[in-house]
């Protein structure tokens, strides 16, 4: 059995070494590998899960230190794809305390393809998983779309991070549509309050973000509030929430929702409660945060969950 499989974006993330900084001020960035669900993949892999990744690469550098750091975790690359026409997707990062400013370099990432993702593997699958940024550009988007209502009909959950930016899609309303379509398959949703703020351009009450989801179709929204926390809707159910794990010093925040969701689908899978799989969730998120780049290489992350 695949515990997860992650479809979407696999990048270079250049990551600014000087903190707390927008990109026009950082003069150095430090190379690291990248993506959301490329991020939750290797997270995964490292909890002790099988996890496989389906993403496209270019036939260059940035392409091979991508299946190196992918195979030293041990993230199944079966279904990624060599574009030989596109150089590999890169973004600039500023290392920040909040949710960091970025400039996409985006090319090979978003050439998914269908066959990349056939029917018997989507028949072994326990979690689909996607984010938003994979949806945002087509192939990718129609390829995800389809392969996620097959995965949702062969008895899969789905899975999606809902981390918009207006950077990455033609019209707020497109993004609306594709999300829409995505959740009427009754995904896990995770979503933070910037992803919120920056998709409806307004601060809206966490019960309306909830109402929103619940209204199209799914029945666990997850919510992350930062240093706040986190609050988790379950349809028809009371509001769950929890406090963040206090830091001393918080180093980057780049892919800390990634860490913080990877803990819950490791929890979930695990079939634990919704209450056991945010203290997991929000345990990896802290340990994260405390790193710059991925989590750690050298510690054995479970022990850090018990």
């Amino acid at each position: 059995m695949i515990d997860i499989l992650c479809v979407g974006e696999v990048l270079i993330d250049f990551i600014g070494h000087q903190a707390e900084v927008e990109i026009n001020e950082t003069r150095d960035y430090h190379r690291f590998l990248g993506g959301s669900p490329t991020n939750v993949a290797m997270n995964s892999a490292r909890l002790g899960l099988n996890a496989v990744l389906v993403s496209s690469v270019g036939n260059d550098g940035f392409g091979e230190y991508i299946f190196k750091k992918l195979a030293e975790v041990g993230v199944d690359v079966t279904y990624m794809d060599i574009i030989h026409k596109k150089p590999t997707s890169v973004i600039f990062v500023s290392r920040s305390s909040g949710t960091p400013d970025f400039i996409p370099f985006r090319e090979a990432d978003c050439i998914i393809s269908e066959n990349q993702i056939p029917t018997e593997t989507l028949k072994k699958t326990k979690i689909f998983h996607t984010t938003c940024f994979a949806l945002s550009k087509n192939p990718a988007q129609s390829t995800i779309l389809k392969k996620a209502e097959e995965a949702f009909n062969l008895g899969c959950q789905l899975s999606i991070d809902i981390n918009y930016s207006d950077k990455l899609w033609s019209c707020q309303e497109e993004a609306l549509n594709v999300i829409k379509s995505y959740c009427k398959l009754n995904p896990l949703v995770k979503v933070s309050e910037d992803d919120m703020f920056r998709l409806f351009e307004k601060k809206l009450p966490d019960e309306e973000i909830f109402k929103f989801f619940h209204n199209i179709g799914v029945d666990t929204v997850c919510l992350t509030l930062g240093s706040n926390g986190v609050k988790l809707s379950q349809k028809n159910k009371d509001i769950i929430q929890l406090p963040a794990i206090k830091i001393e010093k918080i180093m980057d925040a780049t892919g800390a929702g990634d860490a913080f969701w990877s803990g819950f689908l490791y929890a979930y899978i695990n079939k634990k409660t919704v209450v056991e799989c945010l203290e997991v969730a929000l345990k990896l998120a802290a340990l994260k945060l405390q790193n710059v780049g991925r989590l750690p290489e050298n510690i054995n992350i479970v022990s850090k969950l018990l």
